[in-house]
């Protein structure tokens, strides 16, 4: 466990016995963050774990899979609705305050992986990196809501916030090293887990998300484009004028 509480993954190697879907996950996760993802291969995987490498086939599907498994492991680590010290009553203001530095957190402890959680294609078209999997929409859209954003306002923030974390935060990975071309297509391995093979993803767990998938699915990226510059220009006229 690092010193911000977030888990370590391990380099030792395993016992044979040992090995599960989450050890090999969590030593990948190891690797990339010392070597970069272009360096990861079940084969080196396999070595550091002390098994062959086709072993590990028995709990992921590949490298593609596994590539999955690291996106999931480390967005599964974020708190997108903190369970104390931040409530409802709290403004919209703190808790996006709040959110941002807890995903930045993420991304500085991994900013290798990180382009990954970036890049990878997610769950369904309409969710967007680096707030890519439904629990986290569906909480991040009802604590807006929660906080007097109507549904359409809490989609338009997502999309503004998510477009702003991207764009600090490959930036800031990338001078850290990381590496940040362009999102490969996802292959299928063998019954590996690719996102996006349906456009139909099961929402009756997330009834927000259910009542404002049409407005997460519209393409508004001129018109956010367009805004983003003009809050940018709006902020250098204010600098200039003081």
């Amino acid at each position: 466990m690092s010193g911000d509480g977030r888990r370590t993954p391990s380099t030792a190697p395993v016992e044979r016995e040992r090995l599960s879907r989450s050890l090999i996950i969590d030593a990948a996760i190891g690797q990339v963050d010392r070597d970069g993802v272009s360096a990861l291969s079940m084969r080196r995987l396999g070595k550091q774990l002390g098994v062959e490498a086709m072993s590990l086939y028995r709990y992921v599907n590949g490298r593609e899979d596994l590539l999955e498994g690291i996106v999931d492991e480390l967005v599964g680590e974020l708190e997108v609705a903190p369970e104390k010290g931040l409530g409802a009553s709290n403004g919209w203001q703190a808790y996006i305050q709040w959110l941002a530095h807890e995903v930045r957190s993420m991304a500085l402890a991994h900013p290798a992986a990180f382009p990954l959680v970036a890049t990878r294609h997610p769950a369904a078209p309409w969710l967007r990196p680096p707030l890519r999997s439904l629990r986290i929409v569906e909480q991040f859209l009802n604590a807006l809501i929660d906080r007097g954003f109507t549904g359409e306002q809490a989609v338009d923030a997502y999309r503004t916030f998510t477009s702003f974390l991207l764009g600090h935060l490959l930036l800031e990975t990338a001078t850290l090293g990381a590496e940040t071309g362009p999102a490969s297509e996802p292959l299928d391995e063998g019954n590996a887990d690719v996102p996006n093979r349906d456009e139909d993803v099961e929402l009756a767990d997330y009834p927000t998300l259910l009542r404002l998938r049409p407005l997460l699915s519209q393409d508004d990226t001129e018109a956010e484009f367009e805004r983003a510059l003009e809050a940018l220009l709006d902020r250098l006229d204010m600098s200039l004028s003081q």
